[in-house]
């Protein structure tokens, strides 16, 4: 059916072309496709070589429509896919002779195809099989081909395979891997009846670079590359949209359920976030939902072993000694680690329980140990700590700004997206001691030595003041401290700042001008900048640099933190910190300590309690007694683990709730199986804001149960009446006491989320301080390079060890340890420079010690100039090195996050 223009059209200057004779409106820069689309509906016209996240490309010419234009003669056949809309043109999508060339076109792909529909795993799912049903092909008229391409299939990779005799040469996974990953590993090789896809140069999908996205299996029509899981096999299951358990992107997740069972899962094209893309970790590594290490049952310690016990056991023994613990010491010697992989209601309700029922706001979480100083730094400068603009911004700005962030190993989907912009010729800037795989997409690289972001930071403001590019009405009219901020960034002795960072004063004056000089320029920074011990004073001055040049509150710009974990800035939101409550409501202001009071029906502190560094420092003074810790490994992931794990052994009291068996779960007095993100229900908020839908997909494994659940049950049980959980119920209270979530309701919500904050009527916000800032004016703020106490161990651990991620695990490699991931890195390596690593006597893959004033680790050596002579990195996703048994005590000096980014260590061969 046929949406028509107006009859008035002429009247009111719409632009119109005709469908069949029928006049629609025309919209500037479409194809003729996307306008029979509109007006039609998505099926109107077949497609084979067609995608929602690709480009128009043209080679299956299944599309065909016949086109008159006007004053241009008779009628002409082209593709529609590819063909823009004209005003006045008339189309007809299915004339006789475009039915008939549709059905030829199918006819000769046919003929060079394996007709083993009813044994393929996507029969009943594949398009090729709907298009010619739907073009009427009954039988195939040409001689039967001999298919030309080898039929042994790839089974060579963990999780990708592939059939290349199912190929059609539509290129769909060339362009999917071009254009979405930016992977460039697919290619055709030969000519003409010899074409074919190749991987990498001709290898299998394991030898080649492939990073197992998927991108290239979802865009097949047919079954030529596919996945171990047949992610396109049988429509008819059912299917569950969620969203991913990893990084902050936040990608949207379309999974299919067989039974209780996941049986794979697809990224949704209409996906606001991730449009159809994700990478290996959200698509594949799911498995360990139903990996027989789960915990499925509580456990308590007796005797020095674990054993297992009823819920109510559990509940009863962890009431008993808390109730306890608080009677004979007070409620500040207990305390509450919450997770950033638990949902917003979730993390409401584990600060809630530490504040209302226990009475402290000894509560923190994994935001401390990453990005903790973005926060203050954001709420200083701009009044909010979160990120200014949308990730969709990036199709809008002239330049960007990476610094202390691995965005194609860590954020994967936003990476892909940077790097396609840069291709297509957008300026970058990178600021990082690696080159990481976007820093080679770079136009300035800045590679500096780590510990030194302060430093090059006010290098480039210098540049921009002395050359007269900063923003003046803007500077004028929205920021404060400027004239004083002015005087300290010229009077900045250019020459120390140059040798203390090792990077020349030309290239930070290039990389400068290029920020400064770009229509709309966005920065993104990660925990290169935060795990610092001036990590808050970074993020302060890329606050700076924004404002200077006026790049905050408008389309395509903006300062934006890549956030490491899927809901580290909803952990935040929900009042996981010592000093802030729900809403970052301030816990030492009275009228806030009344406002929680009365909300909560119970006094509350007024006093700031301890973060995670001060839990373990009073752990081993005898001033905090119990902890309950969900969902962090912080005896792997935290810095100077031996230092943790004293702190553990001194509590009398430890709870610990956890999927796995876990290096923390080892020390707790009570285990409680918690539930995955595929077993509950919530929110997660993205780096971006957007408050997303997790809907249960399957139920929990045994007897684990949500950790809302579990926490309503303990706050019940230590008598403070709180309601059932479910998702809803939760939101409703939360936008009752958080101003940001006034207008978010669970129901309203839909497949895409709202962006906080959002007004009681409903309304998003997609760009934050348009008009003013949260604090009024934007903050100027300088701060002058000052070197970590770390390096006064130079003389005798004259390397710095930095600390990264890999794209295949995440964090402490709990989850993906336990899937398919494993078989693809297999271990954490050492990346040594060869000058050091010729001067050391050692050689690719040799075992190194390396070791520091806390203690040391075996490693792999890996031989590299990806990272600088005198400086090593390494990742800690595996617990049989527990890399953090040498990283350091140092902290940044406003937010306590601990420094993994600056390590003074030796290595021994």
């Amino acid at each position: 059916m046929i949406a028509a223009a107006p009859k008035s059209e002429k009247s009111t200057a719409t632009r119109v072309a005709y469908i069949d004779g029928t006049a629609c409106e025309v919209r500037p820069g479409e194809t003729i496709l996307a306008f029979l689309k509109r007006h039609m509906g998505e099926d109107c016209v077949p497609t084979l070589c067609d995608a929602p996240n690709l480009e128009p490309f043209g080679a299956c010419r299944v599309c065909s429509v016949e086109v008159a234009r006007p004053g241009n003669g008779g009628l002409k056949t082209v593709a529609s896919c590819h063909t823009p809309i004209e005003e006045g043109m008339m189309i007809y999508p299915d004339s006789e002779s475009v039915q008939k060339l549709r059905r030829n076109i199918i006819e000769l792909v046919l003929t060079d195809h394996p007709l083993d529909c009813l044994t393929c795993e996507v029969n009943g799912n594949c398009e090729l099989q709907d298009v010619a049903a739907r073009v009427g092909i009954r039988k195939v008229r040409y001689p039967e081909g001999k298919n030309h391409l080898d039929r042994t299939k790839d089974l060579s990779h963990p999780y990708m395979t592939s059939d290349l005799s199912k190929c059609i040469m539509c290129y769909r996974c060339v362009r999917a891997c071009d254009e979405v990953q930016g992977q460039f590993v697919l290619s055709v090789a030969g000519r003409g009846f010899d074409s074919a896809i190749i991987k990498g140069v001709n290898e299998s999908f394991f030898e080649s670079d492939c990073v197992s996205c998927g991108a290239c299996a979802q865009a097949c029509p047919t079954s030529a590359i596919s996945d171990i899981y047949q992610s396109k096999s049988i429509s008819s299951q059912k299917e569950v949209r969620t969203v991913c358990t990893y990084c902050g992107v936040g990608c949207n997740l379309a999974v299919k359920v067989t039974g209780n069972k996941v049986a794979s899962i697809q990224a949704p094209y209409d996906a606001e976030v991730n449009s159809g893309h994700t990478c290996l970790k959200g698509r594949y590594a799911f498995a360990f939902y139903k990996h027989p290490d789960r915990l499925q049952h509580p456990l308590i310690r007796r005797n020095g072993r674990f054993e297992r016990a009823s819920w109510e056991e559990a509940y009863d023994y962890i009431a008993e000694k808390l109730t306890q613990i608080r009677e004979e010491n007070g409620p500040d010697f207990i305390a509450g680690i919450s997770s950033a992989r638990c949902t917003n209601e979730e993390n409401y309700l584990m600060q809630k329980f530490i504040r209302a029922v226990i009475g402290t706001n000894n509560i923190d979480g994994c935001a401390r140990v990453c990005h903790s100083p973005t926060a203050i730094g954001m709420q200083r400068t701009f009044g909010t700590g979160a990120a200014t603009n949308s990730i969709a911004d990036l199709k809008l700005t002239s330049a960007m700004l990476v610094v202390g962030a691995n965005p194609t190993e860590a954020h994967p989907v936003t990476g892909a997206k940077i790097k396609q912009q840069a291709m297509k010729g957008k300026t970058l800037i990178v600021l990082d001691p690696r080159k990481t795989e976007i820093a080679r997409y770079a136009d300035h690289h800045l590679q500096l030595r780590p510990g030194t972001n302060v430093a090059v930071l006010n290098m480039m403001m210098y540049y921009i003041l002395k050359e007269g590019l900063e923003d003046a009405g803007f500077i004028a009219d929205r920021t404060e401290g400027y004239e004083e901020f002015r005087s300290n960034i010229l009077n900045l002795n250019i020459d120390e700042l140059e040798a203390v960072s090792g990077v020349p004063r030309e290239e930070a004056r290039q990389a400068a001008i290029a920020y400064a000089k770009a229509p709309a320029a966005m920065s993104f920074h990660g925990l290169g900048v935060t795990e610092h011990y001036q990590g808050t004073y970074a993020v302060m001055l890329i606050a700076d640099l924004a404002m200077i040049t006026g790049n905050v509150g408008k389309p395509g710009c903006g300062v934006n933190p890549l956030r490491g974990q899927n809901n580290v800035q909803g952990m935040a939101d929900m009042g996981v910190q010592p000093y802030q409550g729900a809403g970052y409501l301030d816990v030492t202001n009275p009228e806030m300590v009344r406002k929680f009071a009365d909300f909560y029906g119970r006094p509350v502190s007024d006093k700031i309690g301890y973060t995670i560094p001060e839990m373990y420092d009073s752990a081993l003074t005898g001033k905090l007694k119990a902890m309950w810790i969900i969902g962090e490994d912080v005896v792997q992931s935290d810095p100077n683990s031996q230092k943790v794990i004293r702190a553990l052994e001194a509590l009398d009291f430890l709870v610990v709730q956890e999927l796995f068996m876990t290096e923390t779960s080892k020390y707790a007095d009570v285990i409680l199986p918690g539930a995955s993100f595929l077993e509950k229900e919530g929110t997660f908020t993205n780096g971006e804001r957007r408050v997303q839908r997790v809907n249960r997909v399957v139920e929990p494994i045994g007897e684990s149960k949500p950790d809302g659940q579990i926490l309503v049950e303990i706050m019940n049980r230590m008598g403070y009446p709180q309601q059932p959980y479910t998702a809803k119920g939760m939101l409703e209270e939360i936008s009752a006491i958080v101003p940001f979530f006034a207008g978010i309701r669970w129901d309203e919500l839909g497949e895409q989320g709202k962006q906080w904050p959002v007004t009681p009527e409903g309304v998003d916000t997609k760009i934050l301080h348009t008009e003013t800032f949260k604090r009024g004016k934007g903050r100027l703020v300088f701060r002058d390079f000052t070197e970590t106490p770390e390096l006064d161990h130079a003389g005798e651990y004259p390397f710095i060890l930095t600390t990264n991620r890999v794209l295949e695990h995440y964090n402490s490699g709990t989850m993906t340890r336990r899937t398919n991931n494993a078989r693809i890195v297999t271990e954490d390596l050492l990346l040594i420079n060869p000058e050091d690593a010729r001067k050391n006597g050692i050689r690719e893959g040799e075992m190194v010690r390396l070791v520091s004033p806390r203690g040391e680790v075996p490693s792999k050596a890996h031989i590299t100039d990806e990272v600088k002579p005198g400086i090593l990195s390494t990742t800690f996703h595996f617990p049989e090195l527990m890399v953090n048994n040498v990283t350091s005590d140092i902290h940044d000096t406003e937010a306590n996050c601990p420094e993994y980014k600056v390590v003074s260590v030796r290595i021994e061969k």
